[in-house]
């Protein structure tokens, strides 16, 4: 299992120990009905965040999470719960042995996908405790950060009109950061086209997430071209990058769509094992991967995928379109060892609620955290205004709605 190592990486306080282990579930309103996202896959309008707090023996709590709770709660509890007598009694700081027994536990099964977000929660959980209780951001006990402030690049666009579209370019702006991610599918070329034209004279440029990670088999290299032939048609404005343009049965073909795309290709949020995706980095998959803490194993695992990625050349861009906590976890990481990162639009209360103190944004710039640990809390009263709902599971399309035509129209 590929591992990140430095000198501040081994127990980091041998007299801690975890005292208890539990999974939260919350549920939120998220986005709004414009959103495409909302009106395929979160009916309810309600999304789910999946939680583990850890408490130390003298009290200290962290929290952490893995992504997995948004598709599949009832898994994540589940899961941690099989972890906790593997954990509870054990030395909190030393991560990587908390790690080696929690793959143990679970890697017969599922030494890649479900079990991994939950890992990935539990040292997220670790470093928040382990921070808090030495009065120090988790980056510092990561190896200490390289940079003050970090890029962003705003991530949204699944709106489904025009004027929501404006709306958000109109915030992106209003951050300073000068790239919008927006999604758009293999059919919806003048939605990009309408959004570049639009987005330029506010000085933002647009990326495009093609979304076919969520599809099988998924669109070939043949077809994202296409996609890209048509929005070079329409507008010369270019694209900043392509996200994950590749269905997960085809993902061999990323090196060939990478020498013929004329943009950066980026990837490789759902990969759960830093092996994996630095094997995929190896192979010329990506010129920007894209790890994410609450799926790839923990912020340790992020960061061996950095260091991974800057032998060949990749940048690495962390990867977060969780709650606070999911935010929190990456950004920490990236203040070690990246350069840019993903700050999620659509509105969703429990990006807010948990912090501890407002992440602070500067001419699109992430300044570095302040607060102790992950800087991020869990309180009775969050618990109770965001009680699980079950019926605030996320829904993966089978099937996209049809274009509307000349909804997009740019003339």
């Amino acid at each position: 299992m590929t591992e990140h190592t430095s000198s501040h990486m081994g127990a980091l306080d041998p007299g801690a120990r975890i005292a208890a282990v539990r999974p939260v579930l919350l549920s939120a309103p998220y986005a709004d009905p414009e959103n495409l996202e909302v009106r395929v896959a979160l009916p309810t309008g309600w999304r789910t965040t999946g939680l583990v707090e850890v408490t130390l023996d003298d009290g200290t709590t962290g929290l952490g999470e893995g992504y997995l709770a948004v598709f599949a709660p009832h898994v994540f509890v589940s899961t941690v719960e099989l972890l906790v007598p593997h954990l509870v009694g054990r030395p909190a700081g030393d991560l990587a042995e908390r790690y080696r027994d929690m793959v143990l536990v679970t890697g017969y099964w599922s030494l890649q996908g479900a079990a991994r977000h939950v890992v990935s929660a539990v040292e997220a959980a670790l470093l928040d405790a382990l921070g808090k209780r030495a009065g120090v951001p988790a980056y510092e006990l990561l190896g200490g950060r390289r940079t003050d402030r970090i890029r962003l690049y705003a991530s949204g666009g699944d709106s489904a009109s025009p004027s929501a579209m404006s709306t958000e370019i109109a915030a992106v702006a209003s951050l300073g950061i000068d790239t919008f991610k927006i999604r758009a599918r293999g059919h919806e070329a003048d939605k990009v086209v309408w959004t570049l034209e639009h987005a330029a004279p506010h000085g933002v440029g647009v990326a495009v997430d093609m979304a076919q990670n969520l599809d099988e088999p998924g669109q070939s290299a043949a077809d994202a071209l296409a996609f890209l032939d048509a929005v070079g048609a329409g507008t010369p404005q270019p694209v900043r990058f392509l996200e994950e343009p590749l269905g997960p049965a085809r993902a061999h073909e990323y090196p060939a769509l990478r020498r013929a795309a004329g943009c950066p290709v980026a990837g490789g949020e759902t990969v759960t094992t830093a092996r994996e995706l630095l094997e995929r980095v190896a192979a010329g998959y990506y010129d920007m991967v894209q790890p994410d803490a609450t799926v790839v194993g923990g912020p340790r695992q992020t960061l061996a995928v950095f260091a991974g990625a800057a032998e060949h050349g990749v940048a690495p861009v962390v990867h977060c379109w969780g709650s606070a906590v999911c935010q929190a976890a990456n950004y920490h990481a990236a203040f070690v060892g990246g350069r840019l990162a993903e700050w999620p639009l659509p509105a969703y209360a429990l990006r807010s609620e948990l912090l501890v103190e407002p992440f602070r944004i500067e001419s699109g710039r992430l300044l570095a955290p302040r607060a102790p640990g992950l800087g991020v809390r869990l309180t009775p009263e969050t618990e109770r205004r965001f009680a699980f709902r079950g019926d605030a599971v996320y829904r993966c399309p089978t099937r996209m709605p049809a274009a509307e035509p000349g909804r997009w129209r740019t003339d």
